[in-house]
């Protein structure tokens, strides 16, 4: 986990985010009538664990398995040319979307600019009749006109903040943490493993 001297607080933990999970997979179910026309695809990485977990909910739930996807938009991001080592994952969407409601899961909605890569992304693999977007923390400053359809918890935090959140499949321990930036860092998802800053605006 991150160095505690940064952390000014912890605004969820790991109970908290597992209600807020089941909250959002009933939401879903109830604005789409239902999981018989919707997939999940999250956005990697921690998004897509995310999307893991919600899926599995969606089963309890349900007793119904949704397509489930990750997206990759490291070669998407409108800093790509000023990025010089962008981590490349491998995005992974075995089904075909045209005509599926698309929900895409992400971990902290912050300016917007990830979520429109995720989307210019995602229509390459075809034309979805819908897209929602489900995150587990909004913290505002957005910078595109971009919302949220399912949010787990609002956070209000300042731009010389960051907020993170770590699961247990990669970090050992779940919780969403709000950090004081040093000078000169940028506000973004925590490494897997957590040891080292990794840049991405979400």
């Amino acid at each position: 986990m991150t160095d505690t001297r940064t952390v000014k607080s912890v605004c969820m933990d790991a109970d908290e985010i597992e209600r807020s999970l089941t909250r959002i997979a009933h939401q879903i179910l109830e604005a789409n009538h239902g999981a018989s026309n919707i997939a999940l695809v999250g956005i990697l990485t921690r998004g897509d664990l995310l999307a893991h977990r919600l899926a599995s909910k969606i089963k309890q739930i349900e007793g119904t398995d949704v397509p489930l996807g990750a997206l990759d938009i490291s070669f998407y991001r409108d800093d790509f040319a000023t990025h010089l080592s962008p981590e490349v994952h491998s995005t992974d969407i075995r089904f075909d979307i045209d005509g599926l409601t698309v929900v895409l899961v992400d971990d902290v909605l912050f300016t917007g600019r990830t979520i429109r890569a995720a989307l210019d992304a995602l229509s390459d693999f075809g034309r979805p009749s819908c897209v929602q977007l489900a995150v587990l923390v909004d913290r505002g400053h957005r910078e595109l006109p971009i919302r949220a359809d399912f949010v787990g918890k609002n956070v209000p935090s300042s731009s010389h903040e960051n907020v993170r959140l770590f699961l247990e499949e990669v970090d050992g321990v779940s919780a969403v943490e709000v950090l004081e930036m040093a000078p000169g860092d940028r506000a973004g998802s925590a490494p897997l493993g957590a040891e080292q800053p990794q840049e991405k605006e979400a």
